[in-house]
């Protein structure tokens, strides 16, 4: 791996058109077996494009995102890119107020949600003064026979709603002429949400060169990629990990993403052996569940190149267990772990090909520097453990209008260097390989997504009949951990109607995949010796 690359200064948007002219004929999108060639892929853009701007987008304006993994938010983030906007990339889990927090604290005037959710952007827009709204359906792309079947077998239904759906929203476009708007590299791209120091979900601004020496870093990192191969892309786009390495990676390499609205990873192997992905990028749980699962007899997955794991720690029992799976059918390479997070996009250092260091995470990508400091801020000898800094074009430009925050997590040294500081324990060897430990945050990470405890226990801590909550994560095969809620309750309450009040107000206030699995009662919480609850007794519990 190269030590240093060029990095060009351009936006997003004019990086991908540089593939495309390049690659007219290659296939960019395949949803459900509809192709969607370069030229095709960058005319559907300029279409968008022509749209945001008849409904009155500007450079500099945020336009919110609130989609799966469909064709349509893709053209979304690139034509947002070519109007100069700022997209707003929102997980369309996300309670009501969640998203209406998001929409405000950025100024969004147009939110773009899949209409599933129709009802609750109709409830966001009472909210939010002058917001329009878009909705867009995952079947909107699927080839005609697919689409049927889709209308026939999907139980859940969209609401009924007066919101305008995409193909008005593109109508209105058809006599509009756009230029690209020749953003700098530093310029915000992209806004991702995670939780910062605090808990609390932040805005993380993210630029054109955060994102275009990302791509370029992680073809340089992965090794052996090249045009024409075809990505497994159903890690979300809201989530650093789609965005950067499923979406922006893939369509700078002049490759295909094979894109999926909804996934799961017990399911994973009807994906693989429809499409025979060359690459797959996956989270834990992904990989986790194709060594229980029985399907793979008797088949071959000799057609897959390259395979990464991000979004949490791999164990080295489960990489051990999945690479002597893959040998036994036929693959030729081994799952390669990397480490990163939304701060700098997604991944910042990956495992060579062909190492075999269970353990570690790999080498930092060209042009990242890592770094392990003490508490007293010096840094550590190889082998010893501390807090992971790093530093390099991929990190954040701060927490979108969270001064202090930013300051607390970008910090100048006296090297003059500006470091990240990841909050994440580990340690680098003599070798140069980074180790990760473990989060100094209490995160759970469940299927790949955040979820902070404190945004959960203030709101069961808000219930009358609470003493006192923890929220902790415990091990789970499909998802890698679910969300576990230890509750001291006031004498006398009822346990049954207390659980079902306290899941009915979590639902109005924390995202559908961070709800509770279980809410357990406990007449007192386990103390540390220092008197702070002991959360891995209560993770260990049961």
């Amino acid at each position: 791996m190269k030590r240093h690359l060029e990095y060009p200064e351009c936006t997003i948007y004019e990086l991908v058109k540089k593939t495309a002219d390049k690659y007219p004929g290659y296939c960019a999108i395949d949803y459900f077996g509809r192709k969607i060639s370069y030229q095709g892929f960058i005319s559907e853009i300029q279409k968008c494009a022509a749209a945001l701007k008849a409904a009155g987008v500007k450079s500099g304006d945020a336009v919110s995102i609130c989609m799966p993994n469909t064709p349509e938010a893709v053209y979304l983030f690139y034509a947002v890119s070519m109007t100069g906007a700022v997209a707003n990339m929102i997980h369309p889990m996300s309670a009501e107020n969640e998203i209406v927090r998001f929409v405000k604290l950025t100024e969004s005037r147009i939110i773009f949600a899949v209409d599933l959710i129709s009802d609750k952007i109709e409830r966001v827009m009472k909210q939010c003064e002058g917001l329009s709204a878009v909705k867009v359906s995952v079947s909107g792309s699927m080839p005609l026979h697919i689409k049927v079947g889709y209308a026939l077998t999907n139980k859940k239904k969209p609401p009924k709603s007066s919101i305008r759906d995409w193909n008005s929203f593109i109508d209105g476009g058809k006599d509009i002429t756009v230029s690209v708007h020749h953003s700098a590299p530093d310029a915000t791209a992209a806004i991702l949400y995670s939780g910062g120091t605090t808990g609390r979900p932040k805005g993380i601004t993210l630029t054109n060169m955060n994102f275009n020496a990302l791509a370029l870093q992680s073809i340089e990192a992965c090794g052996g990629l090249k045009a024409g191969m075809k990505m497994l892309s159903v890690m979300p786009v809201f989530h650093g990990f789609g965005l950067g390495v499923c979406i922006h990676t893939i369509m700078v390499l002049g490759g295909t993403a094979v894109l999926q609205p909804k996934f799961s990873a017990a399911e994973f192997h009807k994906l693989l052996f429809r499409y025979k992905p060359d690459i797959i990028a996956g989270v834990p749980a992904i990989y986790e569940a194709m060594i229980v699962n029985n399907s793979f007899d008797g088949r071959k997955l000799d057609f897959l190149k390259c395979i990464v794991s991000g979004g949490d720690s791999l164990a080295p029992s489960t990489k051990k267990k999945l690479n002597a799976m893959l040998a036994e059918h036929g693959c030729r390479v081994r799952v390669r772990e990397g480490y990163g997070l939304t701060e700098c996009v997604t991944g910042s250092c990956l495992m060579p090909d062909g190492y075999s260091d269970l353990n570690s995470v790999g080498l930092p990508y060209p042009d990242t520097f890592y770094k392990v400091i003490g508490k007293d801020g010096n840094e550590l000898p190889y082998g010893e453990e501390g807090e992971i800094i790093l530093r390099g074009p991929t990190v954040m430009k701060g927490y979108y209008k969270e001064p202090e925050e930013t300051a607390a997590t970008l910090r100048k040294h006296s090297d003059g260097y500006t470091w990240l500081h990841t909050g994440d324990i580990g340690c680098i060897g003599e070798n140069g390989y980074v180790y990760f430990r473990q989060r100094l945050k209490r995160m759970i990470v469940s299927s790949g997504y955040n979820i902070y405890p404190q945004n959960l226990e203030e709101v069961i801590s808000s219930h009358s009949e609470v003493v006192m909550c923890a929220v902790v994560g415990v091990p789970d095969k499909l998802r890698g951990e679910k969300v576990r809620a230890c509750v001291v309750h006031t004498e006398g309450a009822d346990e049954e109607r207390l659980r079902a009040e306290l899941m009915a107000m979590l639902k109005k206030e924390v995202a559908a995949y961070a709800l509770p699995r279980e809410i357990l009662f406990y007449d007192s919480l386990p103390k540390t010796l220092v008197g702070k609850i002991a959360y891995n007794e209560l993770k260990n519990a049961g």
